[in-house]
């Protein structure tokens, strides 16, 4: 399973990179959402956005895990000072809570922190 953070449906949104990727994904039901990268998406400003966001609402979901484990998560790996912050590194604690699940992002920081913990997804602009 694929996590594509709100880098990249920003960058699919106003430009349609990655559409042929996303398209793959969603057709072969590996692409999971979670519900903080539709709450930051519905900060901004979408185009058909009622239909956008049910849309969104309609993929499958990956958990928020709770914040005292996203807590503990960052110290035990050491995920302080990296420049991240706190809905990435819940991204990050949902993806180690969910095996299988990779994260595709543009954020370099959060890239490199994916990475360190096996996690970042191999795919274009990643």
């Amino acid at each position: 399973m694929i996590l594509a953070d709100t880098t990249i449906w920003i960058d699919f949104f106003r430009s349609g990179a990655c559409r042929s990727e996303m398209g793959m994904l969603v057709y072969n039901h590996q692409l999971v959402m979670h519900p903080y990268v539709i709450a930051e998406l519905a900060l901004g400003s979408l185009q058909n956005r009622r239909e956008t966001l049910a849309n969104l609402d309609c993929l499958p979901k990956i958990l928020p895990v709770s914040l005292a484990d996203v807590r503990l998560m960052i110290e035990a790996r050491g995920m302080y000072a990296k420049g991240i912050g706190l809905t990435d590194a819940h991204l990050v604690a949902s993806c180690l809570a969910t095996p299988g699940t990779q994260l595709w992002t543009l954020d370099g920081r959060l890239g490199k922190v994916a990475e360190s913990v096996g996690l970042r997804a191999d795919l274009p602009h990643a």
